[in-house]
C-alpha cells in the first residue's frame, strides 16, 4: 500500500474522530439529552447529543470490523444499534463516549496501518452490497464527519460556542 495514503487516510479520518471528540467533550451536561432537531418520523431519543455521538462511535467501529459475523462493540455497548427503531437500554455517560471514541481511534488505526494494496480493491464483505474497502473507509470517514459537524453546530447554536 502506498503508505502516503494510508497516512493521508488516517490525517483525515483522525481529524474527523477529534472533531467528534471534541463536540462530545465540551456538550455541557445540560444539552446531553437534548434533541438535536424535531423531525416527527424521528422518535425523540434518536435525535438527542448523546444518542448522535453513540451511532456515530457504533457505526465507526462496525464499518471497521472485518465481517459483521462476531462483530461485538466493547461493553457496555450493545449491537441495539443494528436493529432498527431500537434504542440502548440506558442513555450513555459522556465518559463511556469518550472511552469508546478512544477504541474506535485506535481500531481505525490500526486497520489503516496494516491495510495492504491488495486489500484496497476487494469487495468489502461478503454480506454488503458491490462496495471496495476504500469505498468503505471514505464512506465510514463521510459518516463520522457528518455526525461530528452535526453536533458542533448543535452546539454553536445551543451553547453559543462549538468546538
Amino acid at each position: 500500500m502506498d503508505m502516503t495514503w494510508n497516512a493521508g487516510m488516517w490525517r483525515q479520518f483522525g481529524a474527523a474522530i477529534d472533531m467528534l471528540g471534541n463536540a462530545v467533550h465540551a456538550c455541557p451536561d445540560t444539552l446531553w439529552q437534548e434533541r438535536l432537531y424535531h423531525e416527527r418520523s424521528v422518535q425523540p431519543e434518536f435525535a438527542e447529543f448523546w444518542y448522535v455521538a453513540y451511532h456515530a462511535l457504533f457505526w465507526l467501529d462496525f464499518y471497521l470490523a472485518d465481517s459483521a459475523e462476531g462483530f461485538a462493540p466493547p461493553a457496555p455497548f450493545t449491537l441495539s444499534e443494528l436493529e432498527a427503531g431500537l434504542l440502548p437500554e440506558r442513555v450513555y455517560t459522556k465518559a463511556e463516549l469518550q472511552s469508546y471514541l478512544e477504541y474506535g481511534r485506535s481500531k481505525c488505526r490500526e486497520k489503516l496501518e496494516t491495510l495492504t494494496d491488495a486489500l484496497v480493491p476487494q469487495r468489502c464483505r461478503s454480506d454488503w452490497p458491490d462496495m471496495s474497502v476504500a469505498e468503505l473507509l471514505i464512506y465510514n470517514l463521510r459518516h463520522i464527519q457528518e455526525h461530528a459537524a452535526q453536533l458542533s453546530l448543535f452546539l454553536g447554536q445551543k451553547a453559543g460556542s462549538a468546538p
